[in-house]
């Protein structure tokens, strides 16, 4: 009997040909490019090193677009942004020792956001490998052990033949949902020999899907069929899988208001009159979603910044959605449903049932109005100016990315992303420096779309050196940079707490003049010219910088 799988395994007459003729001048750091290519990528992210140049020499040899950052970090953060837009992986190609280690900030970033990143790094020759004790430039006890608490799954390759293989693993762990960033380690030695190594063909690592089981559908079909005040919290889980036109109709097919976390936003409209909008620092939003008889959370796990601090406690039945297993029921007694969101979403909507409310959008109108007279009464009319004008300068379906810095804190409430997968930001780890070099990976992603990337001068100085990568591929990124003279929120937080900042002033440069020195147009803006000058700086190709110097001040959370 002849199976598919046969014919599928069985070699054509001319690949057997190119097989057996494996041109010449290859190495080991061939037989990865050619993995990546055939595993479907088109573009890399990275920094050479001493270690990993057989991977480096190799991509001249491939078709694959090279994105080189000054900074491993920084590097990291572009193939961050790059799998968040595309939803593929991205690849990222790091030297041994402190190369590798400096991503570590970026994988940690990618792993609380479900990035989708593949992590090559090199190691010392085989020789060397295990003992800390040989001398070798670079060289760890035990590289992996540093990155095998962040990324999702660690893997090695000790000889050629294993290279294929490792990286197609690697390949299928990251885009496994959730997806997360992995790690490949190849000795130095491994990367540089030659081979006689078939040329590595198309591969197929697509990972099997995270299927809803059925009597939970039911289950949480009966409960909001039957529901008098159901709710939805929408997490990055939703936009990520694509859920996000399934959770409109689900929503409408219910009449269940929809909150976004800050990690969701662009996930549900935001002039919907469904609509909670984002506002989780706000005892009022929080009050709302205590009081449902049934939340049905998609892709969240309600941490921190989604209870609002830990302080939410739902009264009603939880219905959670994740594709991370370890996230349901973590901080709250749920009906877990382990799934990827769209196919629970999916099946949902063919289970349930439909319920009507015509009290809902006068509900989430009466919310929204207490949060903005709470936010009103604070007269803090500057920092929603500045909000304005950025929404009304910044192209609808330009991705925008934010930095830990106060503009970014307020625009995780109060900016409407206006479509899905546009606003992303560092809060997953909360690491400094995630914007630019984060709009850099983005505008590498899609070049035809200008990019917004968001930072304050104290995170704005982690990144200077990218403003050279931004020139030298052209690549289409406005930064505003908010100079406050220093690590603003953190001057808030300590004021707050003892009564005097601490460590947070900072000498900082002429931020124009530092951008026009790598050739960057760049311009010093004001409040009421901010629009404008945005507008201007996308319009124009290339770089850009516009800097705004601002002391702002966040709004009052509520967590009581």
């Amino acid at each position: 009997m002849t199976h598919d799988h046969d014919i599928v395994l069985r070699p054509t007459p001319q690949q057997t040909q190119a097989a057996l003729n494996p041109p010449a001048g290859r190495n080991g750091g061939d037989l990865v490019v050619e993995t990546l290519q055939g595993l479907g990528a088109t573009t890399v992210f990275g920094l050479p090193g001493q270690h990993a140049l057989g991977m480096f020499d190799a991509l001249r040899r491939s078709s694959l677009s090279y994105v080189g950052l000054r900074v491993e970090n920084n590097a990291g953060f572009a193939a961050d942004a790059y799998g968040r837009i595309t939803g593929e992986v991205a690849p990222l190609l790091l030297s041994t020792g402190p190369g590798a280690l400096m991503s570590l900030a970026a994988l940690q970033e990618a792993a609380a956001a479900s990035a989708p990143v593949l992590a090559v790094g090199s190691q010392v020759p085989s020789a060397g490998l295990g003992g800390g004790r040989h001398g070798y430039l670079h060289e760890l006890r035990d590289q992996q052990a540093s990155f095998r608490d962040v990324v999702k799954s660690v893997h090695t390759a000790r000889t050629q033949s294993q290279i294929p293989s490792a990286i197609a693993a690697a390949w299928e762990s990251a885009l496994t949902a959730p997806h997360g960033p992995v790690w490949v380690e190849i000795p130095q030695d491994v990367l540089l020999a030659q081979t006689e190594l078939p040329v590595v063909t198309a591969m197929d690592a697509t990972p099997d899907e995270v299927v809803p089981r059925p009597e939970l559908t039911a289950v949480a079909a009966h409960l909001l069929a039957n529901a008098r005040r159901p709710a939805i919290i929408a997490g990055g889980g939703a936009v990520r899988s694509d859920a996000c036109g399934k959770l409109l109709a689900l929503a409408e097919r219910i009449d269940a208001p929809v909150v976004t976390t800050f990690g969701g936003k662009g996930a549900f409209p935001w002039e919907h009159p469904l609509s909670l909008q984002s506002w989780l620092e706000d005892r009022h939003t929080t009050d709302f979603l205590e009081d449902a008889d049934v939340l049905l959370v998609v892709g969240s796990g309600l941490g921190e910044l989604s209870s609002n601090y830990h302080t939410f406690a739902p009264r009603g039945r939880v219905i959670q959605i994740e594709a991370d297993a370890g996230k349901l029921g973590s901080n709250h007694d749920c009906l877990g449903i382990h799934a990827d969101a769209r196919l629970a979403l999916s099946a949902l909507l063919e289970t349930v049932e439909p319920r009507r409310d015509e009290t809902a959008p006068e509900r989430v109108r009466t919310v929204l109005a207490a949060v903005r007279e709470r936010i009103d009464a604070q007269e803090l009319t500057l920092e929603q100016r500045l909000l304005a004008s950025v929404r009304e300068a910044l192209p609808d379906t330009s991705p925008s990315f934010w930095d830990m810095t106060i503009l970014a804190y307020w625009a995780w409430s109060a900016f409407d992303a206006r479509h899905p997968n546009t606003m992303h930001s560092a809060q997953g780890a909360g690491g400094l420096g995630y914007g630019f070099p984060a709009a850099l990976g983005a505008a590498a992603a899609d070049p035809t779309r200008p990019v917004l990337a968001v930072s304050g001068d104290g995170g704005a100085m982690y990144s200077i050196a990218e403003l050279a990568t931004a020139r030298q591929y052209q690549l289409p990124v406005t930064w505003l940079i908010v100079d406050d003279g220093g690590y603003g929120i953190l001057r808030e937080y300590m004021n707050d707490a003892f009564g005097e900042a601490t460590a947070t002033e900072l000498a900082r440069p002429d931020f124009v003049a530092l951008a026009e020195s790598f050739g960057v147009p760049a311009v010093r803006t004001t409040p009421e010219s901010l629009a404008e000058d945005l507008a201007k700086s996308f319009a124009e190709p290339g770089p850009s910088v516009v800097v705004l110097p601002a002391v702002l001040k966040m709004f009052a959370p509520t967590h009581l």
